[in-house]
């Protein structure tokens, strides 16, 4: 019974740690798109 217990523990958990690497890589990617975006906006020139 506890062998039951602790393998869907482990299982539980392992899912928590894939998600958050699957977030962690979207948010990176999500950052650099944000960066990427901020990089290509023209600056405002100063008007006469």
């Amino acid at each position: 019974m506890l062998n039951a217990v602790f393998t869907w523990i482990g299982a539980v958990l392992g899912i928590v740690v894939l998600l958050a690497m699957a977030a962690g890589a979207f948010v990176v990617d999500f950052d650099d798109a944000l960066a990427d975006r901020a990089e290509k906006t023209p600056e405002p020139t100063a008007g006469p």
